[in-house]
């Protein structure tokens, strides 16, 4: 009996994931020169070749890792996802003494991807292209992650007055979350964005004070 063919998304997979040092190097320079090419050409006109010549590589030391262009851009996301995580565990559940409404402001602008430089850069057509790259696997994992980020995060928050249970975390988290993509979409302007992302963190503040005890 014949195998099943594989879905497009499986066959848009990074070959593996760096592990030395010099290898994390190389990814990231790849990363780095992949964001330079979709901004000063578009995602149509680039390719596995340019990335490799922008990067100053072989081609084939980039098929190591990426054997097309679509297996790069899975890579990407994945990489700015693992950014996002670390930039929340950083700057909104490790500091020592920070107010909770501090905590949940780091984490409203890291989520919503507003005023923070810190994270990768994305462009919205990423979007479009996830059908191309991803499973429902790829989202649901994402969303235990980020959900899990919630939850430690509101765990830092030992001054809020009656700490939320998991419900409310993962209220929150689809909400922002959600939100996010649909504005990405929509493309709204910075200006939209960061009043969008006012609004997001205002609720949460809202709905973390009236948390039944």
């Amino acid at each position: 009996m014949k195998a099943p063919p594989a879905s497009p998304a499986a066959t848009a997979r990074p070959l593996k994931r760096p592990r030395q040092a010099r290898a994390r190097f190389t990814v990231q320079a790849i990363y780095d020169a992949f964001v330079r090419i979709w901004q000063r050409d578009g995602w149509d006109k680039l390719t596995t070749r340019n990335v490799a010549l922008e990067t100053g590589i072989a081609v084939g030391t980039l098929y190591d890792y990426f054997p097309n262009k679509t297996a790069l851009l899975s890579g990407y996301v994945r990489h700015c996802i693992e950014a996002l995580l670390a930039a929340i565990d950083r700057e909104a559940v490790q500091p020592a003494g920070l107010p909770w409404e501090q905590r949940i402001h780091h984490l409203v602008r890291l989520v919503c991807g507003v005023d923070a430089p810190e994270l990768p850069w994305f462009h919205p057509e990423m979007l479009a292209l996830e059908t191309q790259m991803a499973e429902p696997r790829d989202h649901r994992r994402a969303h235990e992650e980020l959900a899990a980020a919630w939850g430690r995060v509101l765990a830092a928050c030992t001054d809020l007055p009656h700490p939320p249970g998991p419900e409310i975390a993962q209220a929150l988290h689809l909400s922002a979350w959600g939100g996010r993509r649909y504005v990405l979409l929509l493309q709204f302007d910075p200006a939209a964005m960061r009043q969008w992302a006012d609004g997001v963190e205002q609720l949460c503040c809202a709905a973390l004070r009236q948390a039944p005890r």
